[in-house]
């Protein structure tokens, strides 16, 4: 159901504690329904009367702070609302597009892997300013003009109903990041490893010799993982699509990483001149063996968790 009693409550729900909202919801639509049959019994028709019952009971973020006890005064009550929702906007992209800029600039004159601190940096920086200086705008003007002719609530306002979502926005950033990381990993440690040589240059972990086709072929691997994610979570939901190609994404990524360990060509092989265990016997291939092990191990996990989660989520 997505009527305008249905869309009411859950904008009215969304900021009441978790632990109240089922007391809240069977109130509130009991006393919605009540108003609502009052009218109707004095001769008005139910979409009509339901109308009026939820415009006389006003904006639901002011209900849920009367539900909840909660004061609305960090500005004001008269701006408040507007301070909040102005705030969530400017927050939701200005300081993301500054950090990005400021990465970029320092990338391309030649700082690096570093360029993604400053960017970091500068975008927590942008946020502080914003949310100091619009706050102080708006607590000047509150002092100034205390009262202004607001636009008045409407149910017209009202959101659709949340769709329920099997698949989170937490899950999603957690592996957008880990990718995002696994990437910049990739270029990263061919400069700058803690693994020096013995004229105390930087040692690659992993073989340079991989620049010329198997690392670009897994970091484009890796982006398209990250388009995935992304697109997974707009569609919300596992279907058998989604998995198929996950499982093409996964097998794409680790079956070249192992069979270049198996064959010992993902390691550096100067590794063994610095690392002395390393050349000792046969540890090497141990090694390479043992990680490879892993990585399949960790590949046949993840699709099976995936195909039972589609599973469920398509029965």
């Amino acid at each position: 159901m997505n009527t305008l009693t249905d869309r009411y409550l859950a904008a009215t729900l969304r900021s009441v504690p978790t632990q109240r909202r089922d007391e809240i919801a069977t109130e509130l639509r009991a006393s919605i329904q009540d108003m609502i049959d009052d009218r109707t019994g004095g001769g008005q028709d139910d979409a009509t009367a339901e109308r009026d019952v939820l415009t006389e009971l006003g904006n639901p973020d002011l209900l849920a702070a009367r539900y909840a006890d909660r004061r609305l005064q960090l500005i004001g009550p008269t701006y408040y609302l507007v301070w909040l929702r102005l705030l969530k906007l400017l927050l939701s992209f200005i300081p993301a597009l500054v950090g990005t800029i400021v990465a970029v600039v320092e990338a391309a004159g030649g700082k690096g892997f570093g360029a993604v601190g400053t960017g970091l940096v500068t975008a927590l920086e942008v946020a502080v300013q914003i949310a100091f200086w619009l706050t102080l705008v708006f607590a000047l003007i509150e002092r100034s003009q205390p009262t202004m002719d607001l636009p008045d609530w409407t149910v017209d306002q009202l959101p659709d109903v949340p769709a329920h979502r099997d698949i989170s926005l937490a899950d999603t950033i957690a592996s957008v990041a880990m990718l995002v990381l696994t990437i910049g990993y990739l270029p990263f440690q061919h400069y700058r490893s803690w693994v020096d040589d013995a004229a105390g240059d930087n040692l690659p972990i992993l073989d340079p010799a991989l620049w010329s086709f198997w690392l670009p072929l897994l970091i484009a691997v890796l982006l398209a993982s990250v388009v995935f994610e992304i697109v997974k979570y707009r569609i919300g939901r596992w279907n058998w699509t989604l998995f198929g190609v996950k499982a093409v994404l996964s097998l794409a990524f680790a079956v070249p990483v192992v069979w270049l360990l198996l064959t010992d060509r993902l390691l550096n092989p100067a590794l063994g001149e610095r690392l002395s265990w390393l050349a000792e016997g046969d540890n090497r291939n141990t090694l390479g063996a043992a990680i490879a092990v892993g990585v399949a191990a960790v590949l046949v996990w993840d699709l099976v968790d995936t195909a039972l989660k589609t599973r469920r989520q398509t029965a």
